[in-house]
């Protein structure tokens, strides 16, 4: 399980993506993601590809991050291992992920 399992799910052309997150959330976290964050997933790694990795992500009823009924995708994919289903091979969420460590207020 865990990482080679997601790796192994993203590349099922013959499964829909939803899915694939799904299982991905329910087999890889203990305990299990609950089904509801499917569709922020799939938003932030959308938004990955469009190259928003800071797009808010509407978080599902009953789910905030630090407060807030929205996440910036970054979080969402950092949070809930979803590198199988991006571009590894770039740099470009590294690169992002330093730039928002450095813009954070340190109060």
């Amino acid at each position: 399980m865990g990482h080679n399992f997601a790796t192994e799910l993203s590349a099922m052309d013959t499964m829909p993506i939803e899915q694939q997150i799904n299982l991905h959330l329910q087999y890889n976290f203990y305990p299990p993601v609950p089904s509801s964050m499917v569709q922020a997933c799939v938003e932030a790694i959308n938004a990955y590809w469009n190259e928003d990795i800071y797009a808010m992500i509407e978080m599902p009823q009953g789910v905030e991050y630090r407060g807030s009924n929205y996440a910036p995708a970054h979080a969402i994919v950092e949070q809930h291992r979803l590198d199988a289903w991006l571009d590894t091979d770039d740099d470009y969420f590294e690169e992002y992920e330093y730039q928002d460590y450095e813009h954070q207020d340190l109060d």
